[in-house]
């Protein structure tokens, strides 16, 4: 993933670690993702916040509509991934 770190995803998080207001946030989400890619994007933090509480692949599955393929590859960033999940999930525990 090192080769991912070009300048322009670096310029990229720049902008969104200063980025402090929702709506400015989600206008620009708007602007770069689909409609398809946000709700994705949403769907795999739900799950990762499901998996973490413990919910079973099915809850999970009847929950949020996740097919069993996303869902474990959101079980397996939790387990062996660069951490991005677990930092997502210990600020929404913190808000």
């Amino acid at each position: 993933m090192a080769d991912l770190r070009t300048p322009e995803v670096e310029a990229l998080l720049d902008v969104l670690v200063d980025i402090d207001d929702k709506d400015t946030l989600f206008a620009l989400l708007e602007d770069l993702f689909t409609i398809r890619e946000i709700r994705e994007s949403s769907q795999r933090l739900a799950v990762a916040r499901m998996l973490d509480s413990g919910k079973s692949y099915a809850q999970i599955e009847d929950a949020t509509g996740a097919s069993a393929t996303t869902i474990a590859r959101v079980s397996k960033c939790l387990s062996y991934g660069a951490g991005g999940y677990r930092a997502a999930l210990d600020a929404l525990a913190a808000e």
